[in-house]
């Protein structure tokens, strides 16, 4: 998202604006956990979603995979292991072989655990951001822009202020575009086969190489997806998965309590969940619009444009597409902000480049205003990410004769 120097949107304007929005974020995240104890300064208990990924894997290294599915029980561990976390219950409803994952941080204190969790995230973004960086041509020279915008990611804060897994998505995002660009596509699809842990997080790509008849992504997504499942099954037994299935029946009836602050979430579904005081309506809207996104990205995929914009359309449909999709799953968009960046500034003279330049500068904000849409119930950051995938679809499906000569 670097534009020519006679923009007004410069790269130093932005390297400034993204240096200060990163000392923000932080500053306020430093002040937040800088309290003693396990509780921040709003009384919640650091970490957030980690403390129910930390009781996940107590589950697991109890040999209790029988709770895995009880809210109640669930939260009488809880109170056993971290007494100042007493009261807080999260809804189970992660596969069980997230608990086996968690089970070695289970076997530390809640804020080592926590301090290694966050640590490991950290890694994770920083590895999958160089890694798309260094395959963005046109982004090298701005080696330092591109550290401090992506410091400054939203995504990137709220994975880190939640403690979720979303980092773990991004990866499986990461490693799937580097192994398409490398043309190992059973391997691509391992990669996203293994997202079966966040399964709404897959719809989309799960649609794109399903019609677009890559039959070796597809068949590399079914089995890493089996795999884990085949793992937790061996592990706990079919009354565990039997009950995981059950969990997941029930979401329509708990989704209130699966998404309280709806405000947070930024997908087509939750779009129109926020307009549209009528559900039935709302829901119907959203099927349109997901189906759609997916048949653009399908139509995309299956062109020969560049796999940067190919790659952007299916991470941005991804987003749009979920059913779920609270904040900090928006850093899976880190890949897609970087490689749409390094288009813009191939082709600066572009109207479509500069606007998606625009479109990317203000989605910072509009990512962390999302609270606002409570009043004006409309989430301006999911129209944002919409005009990103028009503006992907118009490059990607132009006439030959339209390229730039």
């Amino acid at each position: 998202m670097l534009p020519r120097p006679a923009s007004w949107l410069t790269a130093k304007r932005i390297r400034m604006h993204g240096l200060l929005l990163a000392v923000c974020l932080w500053t306020i995240y430093a002040v937040d956990i800088s309290t003693p104890g396990l509780r921040d300064r709003y009384g919640l208990v650091k970490g957030t979603d980690f403390l129910h990924f930390y009781t996940l894997g107590s589950l697991a290294l109890r040999g209790r995979g029988d709770l895995l599915y009880d809210m109640q029980a669930q939260a009488v561990v809880v109170r056993e292991r971290i007494p100042e976390a007493a009261e807080v219950f999260y809804l189970p409803l992660y596969g069980p072989q997230v608990s086996l994952l968690f089970a070695p941080l289970a076997r530390l204190p809640y804020g080592w655990a926590l301090t290694a969790w966050l640590s490991f995230n950290v890694v994770i973004y920083a590895l999958c951001c160089y890694a798309i960086w260094k395959r963005c041509a046109n982004l090298q020279s701005y080696g330092w822009t591109v550290l401090i915008l992506a410091m400054a990611f939203p995504g990137f804060f709220h994975l880190i202020l939640w403690g979720q897994t979303s980092g773990l998505a991004l990866l499986c995002f990461t490693l799937g575009f580097l192994a398409v660009n490398s043309e190992r596509h059973f391997l691509a699809g391992l990669a996203i086969g293994s997202l079966i842990f966040k399964p709404q997080l897959a719809l989309a790509a799960a649609a794109i190489f399903l019609f677009s008849g890559e039959w070796r992504t597809v068949l590399g997504a079914i089995s890493a997806a089996a795999a884990q499942l085949a793992l937790a099954w061996a592990h706990y037994g079919t009354s565990v998965m039997l009950s995981y299935l059950q969990a997941l029946s029930r979401i329509p009836k708990v989704a209130p309590l699966l998404e309280p602050r709806l405000y947070q979430t930024h997908s087509l579904r939750s779009f129109w969940s926020l307009l549209l005081p009528w559900p039935g309506v709302a829901f119907a809207c959203y099927v349109v619009c997901a189906i759609a996104v997916v048949v653009i990205a399908i139509r995309c995929w299956r062109s020969r444009a560049p796999l940067n914009l190919r790659y952007s359309i299916l991470l941005l449909a991804s987003v749009l597409v979920a059913p779920h999709l609270t904040v900090y799953d928006l850093v899976i968009l880190a890949p897609a902000f970087l490689l749409l960046g390094d288009w813009a500034i191939q082709t600066p003279a572009h109207p479509l480049a500069a606007a998606a330049q625009v479109l990317l500068y203000i989605s910072y904000p509009l990512f962390l205003l999302g609270p606002v849409s409570r009043f004006t119930h409309v989430q301006l950051s999911v129209l944002v990410m919409t005009a990103l995938v028009w503006i992907c679809r118009q490059e990607i499906l132009k006439p030959a004769s339209a390229s730039p000569a």
